[in-house]
């Protein structure tokens, strides 16, 4: 598997409409996206800087994966994307290489993405996203 640059860095926040205005400022730039991934209970914002991009990630439910994380470790930075030309491929790949998935096959994502998340325990701790857009 070759990354072929960092997708984003998704950080979750409690809320949107508090932490828009503070990035916007932060990063000189305008969030130019918002849009709910429904089956993953939360709500993102998205920010260009250079080739990377910034999301952010509000629970929609408390029970969600976000809405789980802020309750444990409070608001921060949640994941490292990186983008791969071939996402079964790539996840065959570490599979094979003894990396534990939390997801075995790509499933929709923010964007029109397909997702799919390593499981932190095989990451040195860094929930590990890989995704691409076939």
């Amino acid at each position: 598997m070759t990354p072929t640059h960092i997708e984003h860095i998704g950080i979750a926040v409690k809320s949107l409409q508090d932490a828009i205005p503070l990035y916007e400022r932060l990063l000189g730039t305008p969030c130019y996206a918002i849009e709910e991934v429904a089956d993953q209970k939360v709500r993102t914002a998205f920010f260009r800087v250079g080739q990377t991009k910034i999301e952010l990630l509000e629970p929609t439910s408390p029970d969600g994966p976000i809405g789980k994380f802020i309750e444990k470790k409070g608001e921060g930075m949640h994941h490292i994307a990186f983008a791969v030309g071939d996402l079964p491929g790539a996840l065959e790949e570490v599979r094979t290489a003894g990396i534990q998935l939390i997801d075995a096959q790509p499933r929709k994502g923010a964007e029109g993405l397909a997702i799919a998340f390593l499981h932190p325990k095989s990451t040195l701790g860094v929930l590990t996203e890989l995704c691409s857009h076939n």
